[in-house]
C-alpha cells in the first residue's frame, strides 16, 4: 500500500521506523490524516502502551546524534520542541554540563583548529560556538585555552 493510503497506525510506525519520535512530534506529524475525532490519540495510545513511543528512547537519540555537535542550551530546546517531559530535559541536558567544555572545544578545533589572529576571528568564533548552544563561559574558555 502506497504511503498516502496508509492507515493511521501504518504512518506512525512508518515514521516511528524511520527515527524516534515523542508522541507530540507524532500528532504534530499526523493530525491531518485523522478521519474521525480521537483516532490519533486512540493509536498513539496503543503504540506507547506497547513501547514503540518512549521519550527516554527519544532523549538518547537526540544526546547521542547531537551532543558531540551541539552545547546543552541548543539540544535543551530541541527537547523542548519534541513536547519532551521538563525534568526530564533538565536530567538529560545537566548531564551535558560536565562534558560542555571538551565537547565544545572538539566543535571549535574542528571548525578552527587555530586561535583567533584579531579580534574580528574571536568574535566570529564566539559567534559560531554560540549559535551551536554552547554557554557564554564554555565559549570564553575555549577561545581563552586556544590563545594559550
Amino acid at each position: 500500500m502506497p504511503f498516502g493510503q496508509l492507515s493511521l497506525k501504518g504512518r506512525a510506525l512508518k515514521l516511528l521506523a524511520a527515527r524516534e519520535h515523542s508522541r507530540q512530534e507524532l500528532e504534530r506529524k499526523l493530525a491531518s490524516h485523522e478521519q474521525e475525532p480521537g483516532q490519533l490519540g486512540r493509536v498513539l495510545d496503543e503504540l506507547q502502551a506497547r513501547g514503540f513511543i518512549d521519550e527516554k528512547r527519544v532523549v538518547d537519540s537526540v544526546l547521542h546524534r547531537r551532543a558531540g555537535k551541539l552545547g546543552a542550551g541548543r539540544i535543551r530546546q530541541e527537547l523542548q520542541a519534541k513536547g519532551i517531559d521538563e525534568e526530564v530535559v533538565r536530567e538529560a541536558t545537566a548531564q551535558l554540563q560536565a562534558t560542555e567544555f571538551d565537547r565544545a572545544r572538539e566543535v571549535w578545533a574542528r571548525k578552527f583548529g587555530e586561535p583567533a589572529q584579531d579580534q574580528a576571528e574571536k568574535a566570529r568564533q564566539m559567534r559560531f560556538l554560540a549559535a551551536r548552544g554552547f554557554s557564554g563561559e564554555v565559549i570564553r574558555r575555549v577561545v581563552r585555552s586556544a590563545r594559550d
